[in-house]
Protein backbone atom coordinates (compact mmCIF):
# COMPACT_ATOMS: atom_id res chain seq x y z
CA UNK A 1 0.00 0.00 0.00
CA UNK A 2 1.39 3.22 -1.47
CA UNK A 3 1.13 6.51 0.72
CA UNK A 4 1.29 9.82 0.71
CA UNK A 5 1.15 13.44 1.93
CA UNK A 6 -0.59 16.19 0.98
CA UNK A 7 -0.94 19.82 2.63
CA UNK A 8 -4.12 20.91 2.90
CA UNK A 9 -5.10 23.98 3.53
CA UNK A 10 -6.66 25.25 7.12
CA UNK A 11 -6.28 21.63 8.31
CA UNK A 12 -3.42 21.50 10.85
CA UNK A 13 -2.04 18.31 9.93
CA UNK A 14 -1.26 17.03 6.63
CA UNK A 15 -3.66 14.76 4.68
CA UNK A 16 -2.98 11.48 4.59
CA UNK A 17 -3.89 9.20 0.93
CA UNK A 18 -3.24 5.25 1.15
CA UNK A 19 -3.69 3.77 -2.41
CA UNK A 20 -4.32 -0.37 -2.26
CA UNK A 21 -2.72 -2.83 -4.57
CA UNK A 22 -6.33 -3.14 -5.75
CA UNK A 23 -6.44 0.30 -6.59
CA UNK A 24 -8.99 1.52 -3.42
CA UNK A 25 -7.91 4.58 -2.59
CA UNK A 26 -8.30 5.79 1.51
CA UNK A 27 -8.19 9.59 2.42
CA UNK A 28 -7.70 10.69 6.57
CA UNK A 29 -7.88 14.02 7.16
CA UNK A 30 -7.53 15.43 10.29
CA UNK A 31 -10.12 17.86 12.23
CA UNK A 32 -10.63 18.48 15.48
CA UNK A 33 -13.93 17.90 16.89
CA UNK A 34 -16.07 15.52 17.91
CA UNK A 35 -17.68 15.17 14.79
CA UNK A 36 -16.82 12.70 11.69
CA UNK A 37 -17.42 11.96 8.18
CA UNK A 38 -17.26 8.83 6.16
CA UNK A 39 -17.82 8.91 2.68
CA UNK A 40 -16.94 6.49 -0.69
CA UNK A 41 -16.46 8.71 -3.97
CA UNK A 42 -17.24 6.21 -7.20
CA UNK A 43 -15.79 7.45 -10.75
CA UNK A 44 -19.11 6.94 -11.94
CA UNK A 45 -21.84 8.97 -13.15
CA UNK A 46 -24.55 9.81 -16.17
CA UNK A 47 -20.97 10.26 -18.08
CA UNK A 48 -20.66 6.04 -18.44
CA UNK A 49 -24.60 5.85 -19.87
CA UNK A 50 -25.70 5.68 -22.80
CA UNK A 51 -29.31 6.61 -24.75
CA UNK A 52 -30.08 2.88 -23.41
CA UNK A 53 -29.40 3.44 -19.81
CA UNK A 54 -28.91 6.81 -19.09
CA UNK A 55 -30.29 7.57 -15.20
CA UNK A 56 -28.98 4.41 -14.27
CA UNK A 57 -26.47 5.35 -11.77
CA UNK A 58 -28.61 7.77 -10.02
CA UNK A 59 -31.08 5.07 -9.69
CA UNK A 60 -28.01 2.70 -8.82
CA UNK A 61 -27.50 5.33 -5.69
CA UNK A 62 -31.29 5.15 -4.74
CA UNK A 63 -31.32 1.17 -4.71
CA UNK A 64 -27.67 1.03 -2.58
CA UNK A 65 -29.30 1.24 0.34
CA UNK A 66 -32.09 -1.26 0.19
CA UNK A 67 -30.00 -3.57 1.80
CA UNK A 68 -27.00 -6.67 1.62
CA UNK A 69 -26.61 -9.98 2.87
CA UNK A 70 -26.03 -8.72 6.46
CA UNK A 71 -28.17 -6.15 6.62
CA UNK A 72 -31.82 -5.89 5.47
CA UNK A 73 -33.14 -2.89 3.78
CA UNK A 74 -33.70 -0.01 6.27
CA UNK A 75 -31.62 -1.20 9.07
CA UNK A 76 -28.48 0.60 7.82
CA UNK A 77 -30.82 4.61 8.12
CA UNK A 78 -32.13 3.54 11.22
CA UNK A 79 -29.25 2.25 13.01
CA UNK A 80 -27.45 5.29 12.11
CA UNK A 81 -29.79 7.81 12.59
CA UNK A 82 -30.72 6.39 15.95
CA UNK A 83 -26.93 7.53 16.17
CA UNK A 84 -27.33 11.34 15.28
CA UNK A 85 -26.23 10.45 11.60
CA UNK A 86 -27.00 12.23 8.93
CA UNK A 87 -27.05 9.55 6.06
CA UNK A 88 -27.38 10.77 2.04
CA UNK A 89 -25.75 10.35 -1.29
CA UNK A 90 -25.81 12.11 -4.55
CA UNK A 91 -25.02 11.43 -8.31
CA UNK A 92 -24.09 13.97 -10.75
CA UNK A 93 -21.90 13.62 -14.19
CA UNK A 94 -19.08 12.36 -13.10
CA UNK A 95 -19.16 11.23 -10.08
CA UNK A 96 -21.80 8.93 -7.43
CA UNK A 97 -20.94 9.69 -3.97
CA UNK A 98 -22.19 7.91 -0.69
CA UNK A 99 -21.81 9.66 2.97
CA UNK A 100 -22.38 9.82 6.82
CA UNK A 101 -21.79 11.92 8.89
CA UNK A 102 -22.38 11.67 12.81
CA UNK A 103 -21.10 12.09 16.58
CA UNK A 104 -17.95 9.96 17.07
CA UNK A 105 -19.99 8.59 20.24
CA UNK A 106 -17.72 7.28 23.24
CA UNK A 107 -14.55 5.14 22.49
CA UNK A 108 -15.46 5.66 18.84
CA UNK A 109 -18.45 3.80 19.05
CA UNK A 110 -20.40 5.39 16.37
CA UNK A 111 -17.67 6.10 14.33
CA UNK A 112 -17.00 2.45 14.14
CA UNK A 113 -19.95 1.21 13.57
CA UNK A 114 -20.22 4.16 10.69
CA UNK A 115 -17.49 2.84 9.09
CA UNK A 116 -18.57 -1.00 9.20
CA UNK A 117 -21.82 -0.18 7.83
CA UNK A 118 -20.92 2.00 4.95
CA UNK A 119 -18.24 -0.72 3.77
CA UNK A 120 -20.63 -3.49 3.93
CA UNK A 121 -23.09 -1.18 2.01
CA UNK A 122 -20.57 -0.24 -0.52
CA UNK A 123 -19.23 -4.08 -1.21
CA UNK A 124 -22.07 -5.93 -1.18
CA UNK A 125 -25.46 -4.21 -1.98
CA UNK A 126 -28.23 -6.91 -2.54
CA UNK A 127 -30.45 -4.86 -4.92
CA UNK A 128 -33.68 -7.32 -4.63
CA UNK A 129 -36.28 -7.67 -7.00
CA UNK A 130 -38.94 -6.66 -4.17
CA UNK A 131 -37.43 -3.51 -3.13
CA UNK A 132 -36.62 -2.50 -7.32
CA UNK A 133 -40.55 -3.24 -8.05
CA UNK A 134 -40.72 -5.10 -11.39
CA UNK A 135 -40.23 -3.20 -14.65
CA UNK A 136 -43.67 -2.08 -16.46
CA UNK A 137 -45.50 -0.21 -19.29
CA UNK A 138 -45.00 3.18 -18.44
CA UNK A 139 -48.40 4.18 -20.33
CA UNK A 140 -50.23 2.21 -17.99
CA UNK A 141 -51.89 4.32 -15.47
CA UNK A 142 -53.37 1.43 -13.44
CA UNK A 143 -49.73 0.70 -11.73
CA UNK A 144 -49.90 2.13 -8.64
CA UNK A 145 -46.46 -0.10 -7.07
CA UNK A 146 -44.66 2.07 -4.34
CA UNK A 147 -41.12 0.50 -4.88
CA UNK A 148 -37.81 2.46 -5.93
CA UNK A 149 -38.22 2.54 -8.97
CA UNK A 150 -41.56 3.89 -8.92
CA UNK A 151 -40.18 6.77 -6.22
CA UNK A 152 -37.22 7.31 -9.15
CA UNK A 153 -39.87 8.07 -11.54
CA UNK A 154 -41.88 10.32 -9.86
CA UNK A 155 -38.95 12.27 -8.85
CA UNK A 156 -38.23 12.51 -12.45
CA UNK A 157 -41.55 13.52 -13.18
CA UNK A 158 -41.57 16.53 -10.68
CA UNK A 159 -38.29 17.68 -12.07
CA UNK A 160 -39.48 18.08 -15.36
CA UNK A 161 -42.44 20.08 -14.95
CA UNK A 162 -39.80 22.73 -13.36
CA UNK A 163 -39.44 25.52 -15.49
CA UNK A 164 -35.75 25.74 -14.44
CA UNK A 165 -35.00 22.26 -15.03
CA UNK A 166 -37.02 22.33 -18.78
CA UNK A 167 -34.26 25.24 -20.03
CA UNK A 168 -31.25 23.76 -18.34
CA UNK A 169 -31.95 20.29 -19.96
CA UNK A 170 -32.88 22.06 -23.48
CA UNK A 171 -29.44 24.06 -23.32
CA UNK A 172 -27.30 21.21 -22.00
CA UNK A 173 -28.11 19.18 -24.41
CA UNK A 174 -27.75 21.64 -26.96
CA UNK A 175 -23.94 22.28 -25.99
CA UNK A 176 -22.70 19.30 -27.00
CA UNK A 177 -22.13 17.44 -30.02
CA UNK A 178 -21.29 14.20 -28.77
CA UNK A 179 -20.46 13.63 -24.90
CA UNK A 180 -22.38 11.72 -22.01
CA UNK A 181 -22.50 15.09 -20.93
CA UNK A 182 -25.75 16.00 -22.99
CA UNK A 183 -27.87 13.50 -21.05
CA UNK A 184 -30.06 14.29 -18.22
CA UNK A 185 -28.40 12.67 -14.64
CA UNK A 186 -31.74 11.49 -13.28
CA UNK A 187 -32.75 9.58 -16.94
CA UNK A 188 -35.97 9.20 -17.98
CA UNK A 189 -39.73 7.48 -16.93
CA UNK A 190 -39.75 5.28 -20.04
CA UNK A 191 -35.59 3.86 -19.32
CA UNK A 192 -36.34 4.00 -15.44
CA UNK A 193 -39.58 1.98 -16.12
CA UNK A 194 -37.84 -1.22 -18.18
CA UNK A 195 -34.13 -1.43 -16.63
CA UNK A 196 -34.02 -5.06 -15.28
CA UNK A 197 -31.79 -5.76 -11.53
CA UNK A 198 -29.33 -8.09 -13.96
CA UNK A 199 -28.88 -4.95 -15.86
CA UNK A 200 -28.53 -2.70 -12.89
CA UNK A 201 -26.04 -5.21 -10.89
CA UNK A 202 -24.05 -5.45 -14.01
CA UNK A 203 -23.38 -1.71 -13.82
CA UNK A 204 -22.60 -1.94 -10.50
CA UNK A 205 -19.95 -4.58 -10.45
CA UNK A 206 -18.47 -3.29 -14.03
CA UNK A 207 -17.90 0.29 -11.80
CA UNK A 208 -18.17 0.00 -8.46
CA UNK A 209 -14.39 -1.65 -8.66
CA UNK A 210 -11.71 -0.68 -6.15
CA UNK A 211 -10.13 1.66 -8.97
CA UNK A 212 -12.95 4.07 -8.91
CA UNK A 213 -13.55 3.99 -5.42
CA UNK A 214 -12.01 7.25 -3.04
CA UNK A 215 -12.87 6.32 0.77
CA UNK A 216 -12.53 9.49 2.54
CA UNK A 217 -12.86 9.63 6.61
CA UNK A 218 -12.53 12.91 8.05
CA UNK A 219 -12.37 14.20 12.07
CA UNK A 220 -10.34 13.36 15.15
CA UNK A 221 -9.08 9.76 15.18
CA UNK A 222 -5.73 7.98 15.49
CA UNK A 223 -5.15 7.23 11.74
CA UNK A 224 -3.53 3.77 12.20
CA UNK A 225 -6.96 2.61 14.06
CA UNK A 226 -9.05 3.89 11.12
CA UNK A 227 -6.92 2.42 8.00
CA UNK A 228 -7.54 -0.87 9.71
CA UNK A 229 -10.96 -0.57 9.84
CA UNK A 230 -11.82 0.64 6.09
CA UNK A 231 -9.22 -1.65 4.88
CA UNK A 232 -10.79 -4.54 6.54
CA UNK A 233 -14.20 -3.56 5.71
CA UNK A 234 -13.37 -2.69 2.29
CA UNK A 235 -12.82 -6.32 1.49
CA UNK A 236 -13.49 -6.15 -2.38
CA UNK A 237 -12.58 -9.46 -3.43
CA UNK A 238 -11.64 -10.37 -7.19
CA UNK A 239 -13.45 -7.80 -9.25
CA UNK A 240 -12.64 -6.61 -12.76
CA UNK A 241 -10.98 -3.64 -14.06
CA UNK A 242 -13.05 -0.80 -14.85
CA UNK A 243 -13.57 0.03 -18.78
CA UNK A 244 -11.02 2.91 -19.80
CA UNK A 245 -13.48 5.80 -21.02
CA UNK A 246 -11.59 9.25 -22.32
CA UNK A 247 -14.03 11.18 -23.68
CA UNK A 248 -12.13 14.75 -23.70
CA UNK A 249 -14.00 17.93 -24.42
CA UNK A 250 -16.20 18.08 -26.48
CA UNK A 251 -16.34 20.86 -29.55
CA UNK A 252 -18.23 23.83 -29.08
CA UNK A 253 -21.46 24.55 -31.29
CA UNK A 254 -19.43 26.39 -34.27
CA UNK A 255 -22.50 29.24 -34.28
CA UNK A 256 -24.86 30.54 -31.92
CA UNK A 257 -27.83 28.11 -31.37
CA UNK A 258 -31.02 29.45 -30.21
CA UNK A 259 -33.82 27.20 -28.76
CA UNK A 260 -37.23 28.13 -27.62
CA UNK A 261 -39.71 25.85 -26.14
CA UNK A 262 -43.28 26.39 -24.23
CA UNK A 263 -44.64 25.67 -21.09
CA UNK A 264 -48.09 26.46 -19.16
CA UNK A 265 -46.09 29.82 -17.05
CA UNK A 266 -46.73 33.58 -16.76
CA UNK A 267 -43.23 34.46 -16.83
CA UNK A 268 -40.07 33.51 -19.27
CA UNK A 269 -37.07 31.67 -18.33
CA UNK A 270 -33.72 32.04 -20.13
CA UNK A 271 -30.48 30.08 -20.28
CA UNK A 272 -26.98 31.25 -22.03
CA UNK A 273 -24.70 27.99 -22.00
CA UNK A 274 -20.54 27.73 -22.86
CA UNK A 275 -18.23 25.17 -22.30
CA UNK A 276 -14.89 26.12 -20.31
CA UNK A 277 -12.02 24.80 -19.09
CA UNK A 278 -11.51 21.06 -17.74
CA UNK A 279 -11.47 21.10 -14.07
CA UNK A 280 -8.03 19.83 -13.51
CA UNK A 281 -7.20 23.96 -15.80
CA UNK A 282 -7.21 25.37 -12.08
CA UNK A 283 -6.28 28.85 -13.19
CA UNK A 284 -9.07 28.94 -16.17
CA UNK A 285 -11.57 27.48 -13.59
CA UNK A 286 -10.81 29.93 -11.28
CA UNK A 287 -10.81 32.75 -13.55
CA UNK A 288 -14.35 31.66 -15.05
CA UNK A 289 -15.81 31.58 -11.08
CA UNK A 290 -14.69 35.11 -10.78
CA UNK A 291 -16.93 36.13 -13.86
CA UNK A 292 -19.50 34.08 -12.43
CA UNK A 293 -19.02 36.67 -9.58
CA UNK A 294 -18.45 39.80 -11.30
CA UNK A 295 -21.39 38.93 -14.03
CA UNK A 296 -23.78 37.77 -11.53
CA UNK A 297 -23.64 36.84 -7.99
CA UNK A 298 -25.82 38.84 -5.42
CA UNK A 299 -27.02 42.41 -5.35
CA UNK A 300 -23.50 44.03 -6.44
CA UNK A 301 -22.89 42.24 -9.67
CA UNK A 302 -23.05 43.52 -13.04
CA UNK A 303 -26.05 41.96 -14.04
CA UNK A 304 -27.95 42.73 -11.18
CA UNK A 305 -27.11 46.59 -11.27
CA UNK A 306 -27.63 46.99 -15.12
CA UNK A 307 -30.59 44.71 -15.94
CA UNK A 308 -32.22 45.10 -12.33
CA UNK A 309 -31.42 47.92 -10.32
CA UNK A 310 -30.65 50.67 -12.91
CA UNK A 311 -32.99 49.12 -15.92
CA UNK A 312 -35.60 51.65 -16.90
CA UNK A 313 -38.16 49.27 -17.89
CA UNK A 314 -39.05 45.93 -15.55
CA UNK A 315 -37.46 43.15 -17.61
CA UNK A 316 -35.77 40.95 -15.44
CA UNK A 317 -37.46 39.34 -12.35
CA UNK A 318 -33.68 37.82 -11.58
CA UNK A 319 -30.62 36.99 -13.41
CA UNK A 320 -27.48 35.49 -12.07
CA UNK A 321 -24.17 33.30 -13.51
CA UNK A 322 -22.73 29.71 -12.23
CA UNK A 323 -19.61 28.01 -13.55
CA UNK A 324 -20.10 24.15 -13.00
CA UNK A 325 -16.61 22.28 -12.85
CA UNK A 326 -16.47 18.84 -14.63
CA UNK A 327 -13.61 16.32 -15.72
CA UNK A 328 -13.96 17.34 -19.22
CA UNK A 329 -14.78 20.74 -19.22
CA UNK A 330 -17.17 23.39 -17.37
CA UNK A 331 -20.35 24.51 -18.65
CA UNK A 332 -20.90 28.55 -17.88
CA UNK A 333 -24.66 29.79 -17.36
CA UNK A 334 -26.26 33.01 -17.58
CA UNK A 335 -29.53 32.56 -16.78
CA UNK A 336 -32.77 34.83 -16.15
CA UNK A 337 -36.44 34.91 -15.39
CA UNK A 338 -38.12 37.95 -17.39
CA UNK A 339 -41.34 39.71 -18.73
CA UNK A 340 -42.26 37.55 -21.69
CA UNK A 341 -42.96 40.98 -23.66
CA UNK A 342 -39.17 41.79 -23.74
CA UNK A 343 -38.04 38.99 -25.02
CA UNK A 344 -35.86 40.35 -28.24
CA UNK A 345 -34.43 43.51 -25.40
CA UNK A 346 -33.65 40.91 -23.09
CA UNK A 347 -31.23 38.55 -24.92
CA UNK A 348 -29.68 41.77 -26.53
CA UNK A 349 -29.19 43.14 -22.60
CA UNK A 350 -27.74 39.61 -21.72
CA UNK A 351 -25.27 39.76 -24.68
CA UNK A 352 -24.24 43.46 -24.37
CA UNK A 353 -23.39 42.88 -20.56
CA UNK A 354 -21.34 39.34 -21.53
CA UNK A 355 -19.52 41.20 -24.45
CA UNK A 356 -18.23 44.08 -21.96
CA UNK A 357 -16.82 41.82 -19.63
CA UNK A 358 -14.76 40.60 -22.08
CA UNK A 359 -12.81 44.04 -22.68
CA UNK A 360 -13.98 45.62 -19.31
CA UNK A 361 -13.23 44.55 -15.65
CA UNK A 362 -12.22 47.02 -13.46
CA UNK A 363 -9.66 46.52 -10.33
CA UNK A 364 -12.97 46.72 -7.62
CA UNK A 365 -14.52 43.98 -8.98
CA UNK A 366 -11.45 41.43 -9.34
CA UNK A 367 -10.47 42.13 -6.04
CA UNK A 368 -14.40 41.58 -4.61
CA UNK A 369 -14.50 38.33 -6.99
CA UNK A 370 -11.05 36.85 -5.54
CA UNK A 371 -12.47 37.84 -1.79
CA UNK A 372 -15.38 35.98 -2.36
CA UNK A 373 -13.81 32.87 -4.08
CA UNK A 374 -11.47 33.04 -0.77
CA UNK A 375 -14.03 33.43 1.76
CA UNK A 376 -15.96 30.39 0.20
CA UNK A 377 -12.50 28.37 -0.25
CA UNK A 378 -12.29 28.96 3.56
CA UNK A 379 -15.77 27.78 4.83
CA UNK A 380 -15.11 24.40 2.80
CA UNK A 381 -12.68 23.38 5.62
CA UNK A 382 -15.38 24.79 8.48
CA UNK A 383 -16.73 21.26 8.86
CA UNK A 384 -15.97 17.44 8.28
CA UNK A 385 -18.76 17.22 6.00
CA UNK A 386 -17.49 20.17 3.63
CA UNK A 387 -13.82 18.71 4.16
CA UNK A 388 -15.35 15.57 2.94
CA UNK A 389 -16.76 16.32 -0.05
CA UNK A 390 -14.11 18.92 -0.94
CA UNK A 391 -11.64 16.45 -1.05
CA UNK A 392 -13.64 13.88 -2.94
CA UNK A 393 -14.20 16.18 -6.00
CA UNK A 394 -10.31 16.86 -6.12
CA UNK A 395 -9.61 13.03 -6.02
CA UNK A 396 -12.53 12.06 -8.47
CA UNK A 397 -13.03 15.21 -10.89
CA UNK A 398 -9.29 16.57 -11.12
CA UNK A 399 -7.59 13.03 -10.15
CA UNK A 400 -5.28 15.86 -8.31
CA UNK A 401 -5.55 16.46 -4.19
CA UNK A 402 -2.73 18.96 -4.73
CA UNK A 403 -4.93 21.64 -6.88
CA UNK A 404 -6.28 22.30 -3.29
CA UNK A 405 -3.21 23.75 -2.29
CA UNK A 406 -2.42 25.44 -5.02
CA UNK A 407 -5.98 26.98 -5.36
CA UNK A 408 -5.74 30.38 -3.30
CA UNK A 409 -2.10 31.32 -4.81
CA UNK A 410 -3.70 31.08 -8.01
CA UNK A 411 -6.72 32.53 -7.07
CA UNK A 412 -4.60 35.83 -5.71
CA UNK A 413 -1.98 35.70 -8.83
CA UNK A 414 -5.01 36.00 -11.51
CA UNK A 415 -5.12 39.64 -13.30
CA UNK A 416 -7.67 41.28 -15.02
CA UNK A 417 -5.89 40.72 -18.22
CA UNK A 418 -6.52 37.07 -17.42
CA UNK A 419 -10.25 37.33 -16.85
CA UNK A 420 -10.21 39.04 -20.16
CA UNK A 421 -8.33 36.01 -22.10
CA UNK A 422 -10.70 33.72 -20.30
CA UNK A 423 -13.86 35.72 -21.51
CA UNK A 424 -12.45 36.36 -24.79
CA UNK A 425 -11.95 32.73 -24.87
CA UNK A 426 -14.90 30.78 -23.39
CA UNK A 427 -17.81 33.38 -23.52
CA UNK A 428 -17.66 33.50 -27.33
CA UNK A 429 -21.36 34.61 -27.92
CA UNK A 430 -20.69 32.55 -31.69
CA UNK A 431 -20.34 29.70 -29.33
CA UNK A 432 -23.04 30.04 -27.13
CA UNK A 433 -26.50 28.61 -26.65
CA UNK A 434 -29.47 30.64 -26.05
CA UNK A 435 -32.54 28.76 -24.76
CA UNK A 436 -35.95 29.95 -24.04
CA UNK A 437 -38.97 28.64 -21.97
CA UNK A 438 -41.56 31.32 -23.04
CA UNK A 439 -45.36 31.07 -21.92
CA UNK A 440 -47.62 28.71 -24.40
CA UNK A 441 -50.51 30.62 -26.61
CA UNK A 442 -52.97 29.48 -23.76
Amino acid sequence: MKKSLIKYPFLTREVEIYERDNGHKIVLAHKEGGMVNISSWVKTGSINENDKNNGISHFLEHLMFKGTHKHKAGEFDKILEARGAIVNAATWKDYTFYYVTLPKGENNENFYKAIELHADMMIDPVIPDYEMGAPFDINDKTVTDKRERHVVIEEIRMRKDQPWTKVYNATNHAMYTSHPYKRDVIGTPEIISQVSQEEVMNYYRTFYSPENVTTIVVGDFDSEDILNRVVEGFSWGDRPHPPEKDFGPDTPVKETVYIENKANINSSFMMFGFLGAMAKDLKNIIALEMLAVILGEGASSRLYNNLIENQPEHIFNMIDAENYSFRDGSNFFVQANFNPEYKEKAIELVKEEIKKVQNEITEREINKAKKKLKSRFACEAETVSDIGEAIGYYMTVCDDLNLAEEYLPICESITIEDLKDAAKKYLDLNHAVISILSPDDK
